[in-house]
């Protein structure tokens, strides 16, 4: 509607129901028939190692089919999660790294070495 996702935003209202005034729950309970997201439906937290795999998996798809470590700064990378396409920010990863690569670990810049990440 209008250039808004509303499917994504009563999705969000669900999943962020503890987060919403008494009245507004009211509001989107009787108006909407929206009701609070149940434990199975809430999408599980990726963790630290769980972040580096993804971005690794996508920077992996980018070079074999680019065939080098140079997107843009704001390039997105679709990606197959779980049967579910998602967006991943890959120039911003890849920016971000490079930032701080001297915190990196000696594994997960071999890891970016191999791809020719460039540093």
């Amino acid at each position: 509607m209008q250039g808004e996702d509303l499917g994504a935003w009563a999705a969000a209202q669900r999943h962020g129901w503890d987060k919403l005034s008494p009245a507004q729950q009211w509001l989107l309970g009787s108006a909407l028939g929206l009701e609070p997201a149940g434990p199975a439906e809430r999408p599980a937290k990726l963790t630290a190692n769980g972040k580096w795999a993804l971005n690794l998996r996508v920077a992996r798809q980018y070079h074999a089919r680019e065939g080098h470590m140079r997107p843009a700064r704001k390039h997105n990378e679709r990606l197959d999660v779980d049967s579910e396409a998602v967006d991943i920010k890959l120039g911003t990863f890849l920016d971000n790294t490079r930032r701080r690569a001297d915190k990196l670990t000696p594994d997960r810049r071999a890891d970016l070495d191999q791809l020719g990440m460039r540093w």
